[in-house]
């Protein structure tokens, strides 16, 4: 079902744009999205994760660049994403130089407002100066939809948006130790559907009575996978670019959790209910999110290791675009810490999104996967 969900989202945009809902395209789980469904709008999840469109962007952007900025900007410039196209108005963010400086580019498109980050997520003067980027984005989506945000609404929005990441919290606790886990792939299906909700309420109901089903199908009874179970972290990938994530899979293991940010990096924070200022509550929650682009990224460290425990992982593949700075140079802390402070294996992959190194990543997974079989597993699938 959810391998689809982008095809029905599709379906109904149009026939949301003829009562004149506005359509926001976003690219980063920093944007907001509980104030822009209380504006009114819809926001939607934007490609930027397919080979085929690099060549076009290659023509203005320079080839020494993240493929996902490359995917992003070849889709807008060409009009071949649908979603791009149906968008009223797009929402970046300062992620990264490259980001941003692509952004400039785009907004000659289509109209576009860049959420500017701050360098920390634990420092007082930059959640102050975060609040005043969620109220200066507040003013964007009001005079985009004509529609002022009532707070009534937004405290309406912001309970969906939380039940919504508790039920994805619910569904990836299935691939806790003692039941067979679900595979990263299908798992990735269901996490990238959250890009593409025209209704939340309906989305809630639907993922609610899926995560049912498969509570009651997968049941503790069941054997359990003796496969090694790898955490897959770094950049985020999707339909498209889930090449490393499929060799895994395809090698041996099973990826139980992935911490990326088409993963589990953007569910756990919740957005406070209880504060009076629904504004402060909504930057507070979203500063919380480990993205490399901070500095200290103590957080993603917290993550790491909270999911290796509850998961029972047994090795981390970590995935770097090439030309993602942040990312590359943030792998050696990560290596280090999951090497010193929890000892378990641990590989950096490098690529991008063509095939051209399938047999090199091949190689390299393989070898991995029977350290892992060596290091965990006896004759019978249990730890040593």
């Amino acid at each position: 079902m959810y391998d689809r969900f982008s095809e029905d989202c599709l379906m109904g945009l149009e026939a949301a744009r003829e009562t004149g809902v506005k359509i926001a395209g976003i690219y980063c789980i920093f944007a907001p999205v509980e104030l822009i469904y209380a504006a009114g709008a819809v926001p939607i999840g934007l490609c930027g994760k397919k080979e085929a469109p690099i060549s076009a962007a290659e023509e203005i952007l320079p080839a020494a660049l993240c493929p996902l900025i490359k995917s992003s900007f070849g889709y807008a410039r060409t009009n071949s994403c649908p979603f791009f196209d149906a968008s009223d108005f797009i929402v970046g963010e300062t992620t990264c130089d490259g980001k941003k400086k692509m952004f400039e580019l785009m907004a000659q498109m289509k109209p576009l407002h860049v959420m500017q980050l701050p360098y920390a997520c634990s420092d007082t003067a930059a959640l102050q100066y975060w609040y005043e980027e969620v109220l200066r984005f507040k003013a964007f989506l009001e005079d985009q939809t004509g529609q002022k945000i009532d707070d009534k609404e937004l405290k309406k929005q912001i309970s969906l948006a939380n039940r919504i990441r508790l039920a994805c919290q619910r569904l990836i606790a299935l691939n806790m130790p003692g039941r067979e886990p679900l595979k990263g792939m299908t798992l990735l299906a269901v996490m990238e559907s959250k890009g593409f909700i025209l209704d939340p309420e309906t989305y809630l109901d639907q993922l609610d009575r899926m995560i049912d089903d498969l509570e009651t199908s997968i049941t503790a009874s069941r054997p359990v996978f003796n496969k090694p179970r790898i955490l897959l972290t770094g950049t985020p990938l999707g339909k498209g670019s889930e090449k490393v994530l499929q060799l895994i899979e395809d090698t041996g293991g099973i990826v139980v959790a992935m911490e990326n940010c088409t993963g589990l990096k953007g569910i756990y924070n919740l957005v406070d209910e209880t504060l009076p200022d629904l504004y402060m509550a909504i930057a507070r929650r979203y500063l919380k999110t480990p993205c490399s682009c901070m500095t200290p990224n103590t957080g993603r460290f917290e993550l790491l290791s909270r999911l290796i425990e509850d998961f029972d992982i047994h090795g981390v593949v970590d995935l770097s675009w090439q030309c993602c700075h942040t990312y590359h140079i943030e792998s050696r802390s990560v290596e280090t810490h999951i090497k010193q402070q929890i000892n378990i294996p641990f590989i950096n992959i490098s690529t991008d999104y063509s095939e051209s190194d399938i047999g090199q990543l091949t190689v390299r997974i393989e070898a991995f996967m029977e350290l892992l079989y060596g290091h965990y597993h006896d004759s019978t699938g249990a730890k040593n």
